[in-house]
């Protein structure tokens, strides 16, 4: 890798901008790297030392402060919002992309409101599912009232990454599909959707991302209570809502980094999952 860099430094010596550009992008992922670290090692070595075992007990008490209710709530909320956005999502960039019309007035309107929900913020988000999750159906600061809640706030993103994964499949593949006498339906789900898959599961574990790190909707949605969710009806706090409700308090800040420790090591663990699915479907895809 050092010797194609300093061959790169070598050609672009010639072109002033060029080089410029070339130094400007490596420098800026460089940075990225050393920020990366940086706020892991923090976390780590503010973490690690306050990782005890009254840490993990099954109940929660002012004196342990256990996480193990959260974490176990942060695990279902994750299942439960996933359950709702994924075949929603992944539903209509299959309609937007393969079935409807190229320069329909709705694939147009979907982008645009697709990106509109991205950019809107989590309080927003949250004070919506107060409104009308909590008080108008009746579901109360409930595991499932924070599920709905998430479920919206990432739909757009699994949406229009799994529009961009299924755009990124050869049209020669369907038209393969086609000529061999597949139909429609066969061909999207037997051929396309396949080769997106690992697309599809890039944009999924964004949101599981944005699921396990989001505090601000829940805290209206899902409620704050530190026990196990008993049913998708019970009040529960993630690890987010976790950190936030007793970095608060001023008492345990310590305990608080290792909850930070704690959600690092979930977020890694359904990524390394994830991206292992995604290498293994597209392998078994290859062999056959």
């Amino acid at each position: 890798m050092a010797e194609s860099i300093r061959q790169n430094v070598k050609i672009r010596r010639t072109d002033p901008q060029s080089f410029l550009l070339f130094f400007l992008v490596h420098l800026a992922a460089l940075l990225t790297m050393l920020a990366l670290l940086f706020i892991i090692i923090y976390i780590l070595v503010k973490g690690i030392p306050h990782l005890t075992p009254d840490l993990f007990s099954r109940t929660y008490t002012s004196e342990n402060v256990s996480l193990f209710p959260a974490l176990i709530n942060t695990l279902l909320i994750t299942v439960v919002s996933l359950l709702f956005a994924v075949p929603v999502g992944v539903g209509a960039a299959i309609y937007l992309t393969e079935y409807a019309r190229r320069g329909n007035k709705l694939v147009g309107i979907t982008g645009v409101a697709a990106e509109t929900l991205s950019g809107i913020p989590s309080i927003v988000y949250g004070l919506f599912g107060s409104l009308f999750f909590v008080k108008y159906l009746g579901f109360g600061l409930s595991l499932l009232s924070g599920s709905l809640t998430l479920s919206i706030m990432i739909l757009p993103l699994i949406m229009r990454t799994t529009e961009e994964a299924l755009k990124s499949v050869p049209d020669s593949y369907r038209e393969g599909s086609f000529g061999l006498g597949a139909g429609k339906l066969r061909t999207v789900f037997s051929i396309v959707l396949p080769c997106a898959v690992p697309g599809i599961l890039s944009g999924i574990i964004l949101g599981v991302g944005r699921i396990v790190g989001e505090s601000a909707a829940l805290i209206f949605t899902a409620g704050t209570v530190a026990e196990t969710a008993s049913s998708i009806f019970s009040s529960a706090r993630t690890l987010s809502v976790h950190m936030y409700s007793i970095s608060g308090e001023g008492l345990y800040i310590g305990q608080t980094y290792a909850t930070a420790v704690v959600l690092l090591a979930v977020v890694i663990l359904i990524n390394a999952v994830s991206n292992y699915a995604a290498k293994k479907i597209g392998g078994e895809r290859t062999d056959g």
